[in-house]
C-alpha cells in the first residue's frame, strides 16, 4: 500500500507558495485555518438552505479552499502535527458531507449523494483505525484529487441552483462520479 509522508509537498503546494501562503500570517497555524473552516460549516449551510447563493455559494468555495491553505500552510512551514493529519480531513468531510445531504441529495439523486457520504465515512473509519493502530496517516494524491472533484462537483451544482439554470448538472453527475471512482482507489491505496 502507498503510504506517504504528510509532510511531503503536494503539486498545488509549489503554486501556493507562491500565492496564498505568503498572505497567511506566520502567527496563524494550520490546525487555526482547519478550526475555522470547521466553524464556517454552519454558516455555508444555513444560507445554503435558506436558498441565499449569493452568500452560500462564495462562503463554500471559501471553506473549501481553506482545505487547500491549511495544508500546504503546514508542510510548506514545517508545521504538520498529529491533530492536523486527522482533523484536516474530518472537517473536510463534514463539508462536503453536509453540503452533499443538504444540496446534492435533495437537487440530484439521493443514491449518488449516499453514496459519496458512504466512501467517505468508510475512509474516515479506517484512517481512524489507522491511527488507534499507529500508523502513518496523510492523504495520498487520490485522496486530494478526490476532494477537488467531489468540491468541483458541489459547485457545479450549486452554481447551477444559483443561476436557475440545468446547464451544469451533467457536469456535476460526470465530476461526482469521478469522485466516487477516485474514492475507491484512495480508498484502497490509503490502506483500508
Amino acid at each position: 500500500m502507498l503510504h506517504r509522508d504528510p509532510s511531503k509537498l503536494f503539486p498545488h503546494d509549489y503554486l501556493m507558495r507562491y500565492t496564498f501562503v505568503p498572505l497567511v500570517p506566520k502567527w496563524v497555524t494550520p490546525n487555526m485555518i482547519t478550526i475555522f473552516r470547521i466553524l464556517l460549516i454552519p454558516f455555508v449551510l444555513w444560507f445554503l438552505f435558506l436558498n441565499n447563493y449569493n452568500v452560500g455559494v462564495p462562503l463554500f468555495l471559501f471553506a473549501a479552499f481553506t482545505d487547500a491553505l491549511d495544508g500546504s500552510v503546514a508542510r510548506l512551514r514545517h508545521q504538520v502535527t498529529e491533530w492536523g493529519t486527522f482533523y484536516d480531513p474530518l472537517a473536510d468531510k463534514l463539508l462536503v458531507g453536509s453540503v452533499v445531504v443538504l444540496v446534492v441529495i435533495q437537487h440530484m439523486n439521493p443514491i449518488l449523494g449516499s453514496l459519496i457520504l458512504f466512501i467517505d465515512l468508510v475512509i474516515m473509519v479506517g484512517g481512524f483505525i489507522r491511527k488507534r493502530q499507529g500508523k502513518p496517516m496523510g492523504s495520498n494524491l487520490f485522496g486530494k484529487t478526490k476532494m477537488f472533484f467531489q468540491v468541483l462537483g458541489i459547485s457545479l451544482l450549486l452554481t447551477s441552483l444559483w443561476a436557475g439554470y440545468d446547464l451544469f448538472i451533467p457536469f456535476s453527475f460526470g465530476t461526482f462520479a469521478l469522485a466516487i471512482i477516485l474514492a475507491v482507489i484512495s480508498l484502497f491505496t490509503y490502506g483500508m
